[in-house]
């Protein structure tokens, strides 16, 4: 049995069969679990959300931010829906639309395997926050996803504030600022205040911001952390982190690590796609 990690796939599907196939993948034995962000940019979400979702328990997602931002879409007016972009339009207008989406909003913001010794987000944890802070913070705002009132919920989903952690937070707010940092976060302050604007390779942020496993006084964890979201950050490994989003969408390649094995193992299968420097968009 093999547990592999796989990064960001922004709808390039094409690349994620060749990936698979590359790991040699078995089902009825193996896992995979995917950094979120199945979705958008890549040209074929809908076939990428019918594979991941076909393959039933041996599959974790952790929800990525363009995950969430088709499932608010999807709490718009059908005329609303018919003017985002053709690939989100054909997961919107699929005859297994309800499914699909059903199934997209019960998957997790956070998923922690202490046998393996790994925890999966997509984008990362405020500074001060333990694994069980975390989790226990994720499960709240699953329950929401997953609930009778997630339609409040979606419908309220973007903005940037609040931009940090405050366990006063009540409500919307305290579920938007726990969404921003599961899903958006790459720097922040030492506050844990995110920079939403700085999306460089480390060293191009505004000053006092700091990558977000990296602020001075951050807690000590007791599990590893695979992530992805930060395209220009690219495969990193250190400091606890795993981070696996190696810019697929854009021209890089789609990266998977083995998680079982004494010693991280990589698999990577370059991009179809024109290269296109730069790139970090959320």
């Amino acid at each position: 049995m093999a547990t592999w990690a796989i990064g960001d796939i922004q709808g390039c599907h094409d690349e994620l069969v060749r990936l698979i196939d590359r790991l040699g993948f078995d089902p009825s034995r193996d896992r995979l679990w995917f950094c979120g962000d199945l979705v958008n940019r890549g040209g074929q979400s809908l076939e990428v959300l019918r594979l991941v979702r076909s393959l039933g328990d041996a599959a974790t997602v952790a929800l990525g931010n363009h995950d969430l931002s088709l499932l608010a879409i999807a709490e718009r007016r059908r005329e609303e829906q018919a003017r985002v972009n053709p690939e989100l339009r054909a997961v919107l207008f699929a005859p297994d639309r309800d499914e699909l989406l059903d199934w997209l909003r019960r998957r997790k913001l956070l998923h922690v395997d202490r046998a393996l010794g790994f925890a999966l987000v997509h984008a990362g944890l405020f500074p001060r926050w333990s694994i069980a802070d975390a989790e226990r913070i994720a499960r709240e705002i699953e329950d929401k996803l997953a609930g009778p009132t997630h339609h409040r919920l979606l419908r309220q989903l973007f903005g940037n504030k609040p931009d940090t952690w405050n366990p006063k937070l009540r409500g919307i707010e305290r579920w938007r600022a726990g969404i921003n940092i599961f899903t958006r976060m790459r720097y922040c302050d030492v506050r844990g205040r995110i920079g939403f604007a700085d999306k460089g390779t480390p060293g191009t942020q505004r000053p006092g911001m700091y990558p977000w496993f990296s602020v001075p006084g951050r807690v000590e964890r007791d599990l590893r952390i695979v992530c992805g979201h930060w395209s220009t950050l690219g495969r990193f490994v250190g400091l606890g982190i795993h981070a696996i989003d190696t810019g697929c969408v854009w021209g890089g390649a789609l990266t998977a690590m083995r998680l079982d094995g004494e010693e991280p193992e990589f698999v990577t299968i370059k991009s179809d796609r024109e290269p296109q420097a730069g790139k970090a968009q959320d």
